[in-house]
């Protein structure tokens, strides 16, 4: 007995040292560094119809998480990620050439915005979206708003904290492949088919808005260039903060009764655009209502979400 308890108190001992060796490497080496990347040459053709289509893209993706309280994209703290995220804070897009991305080429902002890395080979962490699945049109058109004479992108010195990643982000970042920097797409992206309500709605849901990363079961378990695979797909309960902080579960949207199932096309429209619910509540925080959407797209959005896997799963308010 005593043998055996002397081994018992070996091999804890040892994983004891494992995991806490494991712990010290993934907390000082933090958040991992790549080779430089091959930036391909790219030069945008900017047009008014692409200025005017990446600034409603940007709207619902960008403008939010970097604009400051005078409407500056200079960067802000990030308060409504979850607390193991750690202290995250977004970075200036302004044109200013030192603080901002005014010195950055189309192509290493296309190459950041699919797949997370700079020229450097710096990265950002999964707090940062990528867009793998963007058709080059709708990229070419964020790049176009980014590059135009947009009051929030005038150039701005002004810089916020440098973010401080909790250890789960550090560690995903090293140990986790699909919160690593993701491949550059091999081929072009082409539109999506518009004229298909559920291929133009899988698009808008999952390759440009990413819905699905708030409204599946974990961001640690999404999976940005196979969304489909990403646990608990569209089901909900994904741990966000209101603007108090407090824990707010994401809605399941998937075709079950516990879901939006009994929902109408209207009741899906009233929600996104207007922001009410079909049991006549608001939505809160951090779901936002989206009038830039049209209710074609509005439309198409829901067509998809009715062909996905139902999900039983009651996320109470």
């Amino acid at each position: 007995m005593k043998k055996f308890l002397k081994i018992l108190g070996i091999l804890l001992g040892s994983l004891i040292i494992i995991v806490a060796s494991v712990a010290a490497y993934v907390h000082f080496k933090g958040i991992p560094t790549y080779d430089a990347p091959k930036i391909p040459e790219v030069k945008v053709e900017s047009t008014p119809e692409r200025i005017a289509k990446g600034e409603k893209i940007a709207s619902m993706l960008c403008i939010h998480c970097h604009s400051d309280a005078n409407n500056k994209l200079v960067g802000k703290r990030i308060i409504d990620l979850p607390p193991a995220f750690g202290e995250i804070y977004s970075m200036n897009i302004t044109h200013d050439a030192t603080k901002g991305i005014g010195n950055w080429t189309d192509g290493e902002l296309i190459y950041f915005l699919r797949t997370g890395l700079r020229k450097d080979g710096s990265y950002a962490p999964p707090y940062m979206p990528k867009f793998p699945l963007l058709s080059d049109e709708d990229m070419n058109s964020i790049i176009s708003w980014l590059r135009s004479d947009a009051y929030g992108l005038k150039a701005s010195s002004e810089e916020p904290p440098a973010s401080k990643p909790g250890f789960l982000m550090k560690a995903l970042s090293n140990f986790v492949d699909g919160a690593k920097p993701l491949p550059f797409p091999a081929s072009a992206t082409p539109v999506p088919d518009t004229t298909n309500k559920e291929v133009w709605g899988k698009y808008l849901a999952n390759n440009l808005y990413a819905c699905f990363a708030c409204h599946s079961a974990d961001f640690a378990t999404n999976s940005e260039l196979a969304p489909e695979q990403s646990k608990g797909f569209y089901g909900g309960g994904n741990k966000l903060l209101d603007l108090q902080g407090k824990l707010i579960l994401s809605k399941n949207i998937t075709p079950d009764g516990t879901g939006i199932g009994t929902w109408t096309e209207q009741d899906f429209v009233n929600a996104m655009r207007y922001g009410k619910r079909k049991n006549g509540k608001q939505l809160r925080y951090p779901m936002l209502p989206y009038n830039q959407l049209t209710e074609g797209e509005i439309s198409a959005i829901y067509a998809y979400l009715r062909t996905i896997p139902a999900i039983n799963n009651t996320i109470a308010d």
